[in-house]
């Protein structure tokens, strides 16, 4: 009132005395983005301990500039453009088709997988399991960060394959491709009616899963590829139900080496009774 007493009838929020935010720079918001990207996971802590800054700043600027929300434990856009919501519903509309053909088997025929580490800590780690080492400080973080990538095949009747990645290896489609070969020899073993039924694979779009050797190879073991559209973890049983809770059952526990973090996941993952994985 006294503003416009004087004159002033600008309807815009005028400047305020207080600590200006010398933090939000593009610079920070550049490296904010590019941590988000490499490790969807990853928490507001972490990467404020990375990079020296408040908590509260980094959730600021992870909502507000770079507009990214968390579903099913991953950041994502908060909005998606007009194509990427096309491509969702025309996964979900293949989804309920194969369900309509039919009912009663399409749960039976479903082989899904990916593939887990957890980088949220920055100790050497793997899907959660943190081991008794020093963590290194701030910028080494990102340097000296240590996974064991390990890749699952499961269905409604339990885990099929469990592959680790190889230090020194990389995670490409020859190597993706060797494990579909794998798979199909145990399904012919353990599973044989999905095989005569047609195979339904499920996946995410990490580079490996999309690239034309791997379609080539997937087309060549008869398996039908059920499309995956980009930014919905929440359509992958993985990301919304198997790894959260393997994940809260390792997390905060010590390993003094890989084979003894693998361990005490496989020995959670058997105990687990078949309702888990229906």
């Amino acid at each position: 009132m006294a503003q416009f007493k004087h004159g002033d009838f600008s309807t815009c929020v005028a400047p305020r005395p207080g600590r200006p935010k010398t933090v939000t720079t593009p610079e920070i918001v550049d490296q904010i983005h590019e941590l988000i990207l490499e490790y969807r996971r990853i928490s507001a802590k972490s990467i404020a301990e990375q990079l020296g800054i408040s908590p509260e700043r980094v959730g600021s600027i992870i909502h507000e500039d770079v507009d990214m929300g968390k579903l099913s434990a991953k950041w994502v856009p908060k909005c998606l453009n007009a194509d990427q919501k096309r491509q969702r519903c025309q996964a979900c509309e293949q989804l309920l088709e194969f369900f309509r053909r039919d009912p009663n088997d399409f749960l039976s025929r479903l082989v899904t997988m990916d593939e887990i580490y957890d980088p949220e800590t920055k100790q050497h780690q793997w899907s959660g399991g943190i081991a008794a080492h020093p963590a290194p400080k701030n910028s080494e973080c990102k340097n000296l960060l240590q996974k064991v990538l390990a890749s699952i095949f499961w269905d409604q009747d339990g885990i099929l394959l469990i592959d680790y990645l190889q230090k020194g290896q990389t995670n490409s489609a020859d190597y993706y491709s060797s494990l579909l070969v794998q798979l199909k020899g145990i399904l012919r073993d353990k599973r044989r009616g999905k095989i005569t039924k047609l195979v339904l694979f499920l996946h995410d779009n990490a580079p490996a899963h999309r690239a034309l050797a791997t379609q080539k190879k997937l087309a060549y073991l008869g398996f039908q590829w059920l499309d995956h559209p980009p930014y919905s973890p929440d359509l992958v049983p993985s990301d919304y139900h198997l790894f959260p809770r393997l994940e809260k059952q390792l997390k905060g526990r010590n390993f003094s080496s890989d084979a003894e973090v693998i361990a005490a996941a496989e020995t959670w993952l058997g105990g687990q009774p078949s309702d888990f994985f229906e």
